[in-house]
């Protein structure tokens, strides 16, 4: 994911820093945050008036879902190494998911879920410049839930991890590669589709709908202004020219949708 509005912040990179993109040896690094990172745009977004909102601020949605356990950024990002960041940025709600993968590998332990987060987030803000971390959720494979960008979970925080569309819309990001033919473990699907129904029950939007988005930059498969429907429940390669989140968690999306709409409480077309 190159992620549009994750801002620079000018510093001095210490040479330690060098080996911690993501969890792949010298130049296999840098290309696996390259594959799924590409369609992020930089702070191109300065002159967009984005308002914050209050925390509780759709509690009247008509198809809310259980709020998840959500494992705080505490837990992989120490106080030394967050460094100077930018306040964060709030849309007003949200009413798309962007769904990716993070090009890195898959046999990991659950316990080094953190650390895998950790190398990511100073791959993006150390060797990129970016201001923090552009995924607003990360999710691994035993379906432990993650706070990525810093701002609140339960707030629409603008996020950078599509390119032109970061702007009410979250990113989740499940930790691993999950081309053609790779297993995606089930509690990981079902992570991601209670995330995805909390937060998009929290504006009342089906995980199943379509929605009007605007593109901020030229760079996604839109031009920047264009109005595009999108999948509520999306893949990253929706509004951009890429194959992230994998073809074999891009064949899980429609599943996905169904349990996420399940959790909502909403009646499926054909259920018993």
């Amino acid at each position: 994911m190159r992620a549009a509005d994750a801002r620079r912040v000018p510093r001095r990179v210490p040479g330690t820093v060098l080996v911690v993109l993501g969890c792949v040896p010298g130049l296999a690094a840098v290309l696996a945050l390259v594959l799924c990172a590409r369609g992020v745009e930089r702070a191109a977004t300065a002159g967009l008036a984005v308002r914050p909102v209050p925390r509780a601020a759709h509690p009247h949605a008509a198809h809310p879902a259980a709020r998840p356990r959500i494992v705080p950024r505490s837990a992989w990002l120490t106080g030394a190494a967050q460094g100077t960041r930018p306040p964060p940025r709030y849309d007003d709600k949200v009413v798309a998911v962007f769904v990716h993968h993070t090009d890195s590998p898959n046999g990991y332990d659950c316990a080094d879920a953190p650390r895998v987060i950790r190398h990511l987030y100073a791959g993006q803000t150390s060797s990129r410049h970016w201001d923090d971390i552009g995924y607003n959720f990360l999710v691994d494979r035993c379906g432990t839930i993650y706070e990525g960008r810093a701002g609140g979970v339960d707030r629409p925080v603008t996020g950078a991890h599509t390119q032109g569309f970061n702007h009410r819309t979250a990113g989740i990001a499940a930790l691993g590669t999950f081309t053609a033919g790779v297993p995606v473990p089930q509690p990981m699907i079902d992570a991601i589709a209670a995330l995805a129904a909390w937060k998009l029950g929290m504006a009342g939007v089906d995980p199943r709908a379509t929605v009007r988005l605007t593109s901020s930059n030229s760079h996604s498969r839109y031009a920047a202004g264009a109005t595009a429907t999108l999948p509520a429940l999306a893949g990253h390669k929706d509004g951009y020219m890429t194959s992230c989140p994998g073809a074999a968690l891009s064949a899980r999306l429609p599943e996905i949708r169904d349990r996420a709409a399940r959790l909502q409480g909403r009646t499926l077309t054909g259920s018993p």
